[in-house]
Parts: C-alpha cells; structure tokens; sequence
C-alpha cells in the first residue's frame, strides 16, 4: 500500500459514519478515505449482512472496521467484509465504551497485545485485501512508551498493513466514552515517536485535530490523517481535502452543489422505504457560518422527521441558505 493511500480519512463514528454518512462526505472529496461504523464480528456472522454491510458503490474506498476478539470470528468477518467489496479491514482496539469492554473488544485490548496480534494475523490470512488497526497510545495506567511499541510492533509483525494512533490513553476505569473522546490530553508527539521508530510502516494520526490546515502541519511527521468530530460535524471542510491535501480539484465546489449532486441518491434510498430523517440528520453542520444555516438546520429539524417527507423538505432548506461559503471560522 502507497503512503498516499491513507494520507486523509474520516474516523469511524459510532451512529454517526453509516452508509448515508459516507456517501454524503464521498460527494465533498474523491480521495478520503471512508470508515464503517464499527461492527461486532457477532453481528456480521449472525446477522442481517445485507443491511450491516451494504453500501454504495460511489463509496470505495471504504473500510470496513471490525469489533472482537476471537481471531477465528475475526477472519470469518473478514472474509465476509472482502466479499461485499471492502476495500480494507480495519480492526477496533480504542473505542472505550462499557459495552465494548463488556464484550472483550475495543480499548481493552491494549492490554492484551498478543491476542491483538494473533487476530491480525488470523484476518490476513483469510483476505487479500489490507488488513489495519486503529488504537489508543494506552489505556488506565499504562505507560504509552511501552504500551504503543509493543502493541504496535507486535500487529506489524502478525502483518498489519497500517496503524491507525488515537493520540490519547483511553481511561477504562473513571471516565465515560463521552469523557474519553476529550479528558485524556493529546500527546502527538508520541505518535511521532512511533512513526520514526517505524519509519517502513504507514502510520495514520488521529484525535482533536479540527481543520486541513490542521492535518497539513501532522502530515510534516506522519503518512496519514484521520478526522473525526471536525469532519462531521463541519463537513463542509471535506471540500478542502483534495485540492489542499492531494492537489486535485474537489467533485463539488459548494455545500449546495454537493446536496444537488446527493438529490438522486435519497430519492433512491426513499423509494427503498428509508426515512428522509436518516440522511437529513447528517446535514446539520454542512452550511456552518453561512447565513441562514439556523433556518436550514430548523426547517430540517421540524420538516424532515415527519412521516413521508421528500426531497421537497431538503430543497426548501437549502433555499434558506445565502449562496457563499462558510466563514473561515477556527481554521
């Protein structure tokens, strides 16, 4: 895999990054790469596959971010996800919520590197596609020094193709998910430190970072960037992605080109029987800064939950918004 393959992505958000999501972000750059929500290996074995892991084909490239433990359930899943068309697995050992410790998958698995290793090695031999995991640079009281390394160095050598480095320690005990998206202090500078001590090795930075100009100044040290909160709650600032960062014209110049461009795919998904509420609720951020972005965001919020709402309702809060783009606000 080429550097430049993970040189910008948008984090992997639980009920936030679902197949609606990503198809609105695809429309605002052709080069970042996309993220399922994470999926239970339980899940995707048993359960409703089509609905879990469908999506559309103007997604690629786009991961698909696994939950477990058990390497055998590991590679099955990931096998499955091949099938569908993922482009890459990517395996889940920071999210910190109590239901994820519950189940042995997540954050916790910070402590226990080997069986980490194990299910990536167990998952490249079961797909040809890239194998990858995303992380904490700790977790409770361990030291991040060591921690990182080991963890790092023990799924590179099982095969892992990149590292994915959320630059703050998860606390499973005394914090709550919430808390750990923001308590824990950012400590970039020991991701830089795993990236020169493994220079062969794409290493990806994420956590707190809330611009391109922003991701710029990490790419100085690492291969890749990952947004998160800032890519989707200010989506808007997708546009700048390949133009800043790949040198390539954006597919769409404005917010509104965007949502025209995006008017085919919810038609489609309403004629399917989904809730015009299911994409719309992504949109909340997309006109930050512009005047008339509290109109959108109300006429949304009040139109769009309703029962058989259309095109009609999205159209009509567009037309609320000025035609120019968003401030340059905390850039």
């Amino acid at each position: 895999m080429k550097y430049q393959d993970y040189r910008f992505s948008v984090a992997p958000m639980m009920d936030w990054t679902d197949r609606h999501c990503r198809v609105f972000h695809r429309l605002m750059s052709r080069r970042a790469r996309l993220y399922t929500e994470m999926l239970t290996t339980g899940a995707i074995i048993h359960g409703d596959r089509r609905r879990l892991l469908g999506f559309d084909r103007s997604e690629h490239p786009v991961a698909l971010q696994l939950g477990g433990s058990v390497p055998d359930d590991l590679a099955t899943a990931a096998r499955i996800g091949e099938d569908f068309g993922y482009d890459e697995i990517n395996l889940n050992v920071g999210c910190p919520s109590d239901r994820v410790k519950d189940g042995r998958f997540g954050a916790c698995l910070m402590a226990e590197p080997a069986l980490v290793a194990k299910g990536v090695a167990a998952m490249k031999r079961a797909v040809r596609i890239p194998v990858t995991v995303k992380c904490r640079i700790g977790i409770d009281d361990q030291d991040p020094e060591v921690a990182l390394d080991v963890l790092a160095r023990g799924v590179v050598a099982a095969g892992a193709d990149a590292l994915v480095v959320h630059a703050r320690k998860a606390w499973l005990n005394g914090l709550s998910p919430k808390e750990n998206r923001d308590i824990p202090p950012l400590d970039y500078d020991r991701v830089y430190r795993l990236k020169a001590a493994m220079p062969d090795v794409p290493v990806i930075i994420n956590g707190g970072i809330g611009s391109i100009a922003e991701a710029k100044r990490h790419l100085e040290h690492v291969d890749g960037v990952m947004l998160g909160r800032a890519a989707y709650q200010e989506p808007w600032r997708l546009l700048d992605v390949d133009p800043e960062l790949f040198g390539e014209a954006a597919p769409c110049t404005t917010m509104k080109d965007v949502f025209e461009a995006m008017l085919p795919y919810i038609e489609d998904q309403l004629s399917q029987g989904a809730r015009l509420h299911s994409m719309t609720r992504h949109f909340v951020g997309a006109f930050h800064g512009v005047p008339g972005a509290r109109a959108f965001r109300r006429h949304l919020a009040e139109k769009g939950v309703k029962p058989g709402a259309g095109v009609d309702v999205l159209r009509d809060a567009i037309a609320l918004v000025e035609d120019r783009a968003a401030e340059p606000v905390a850039a």
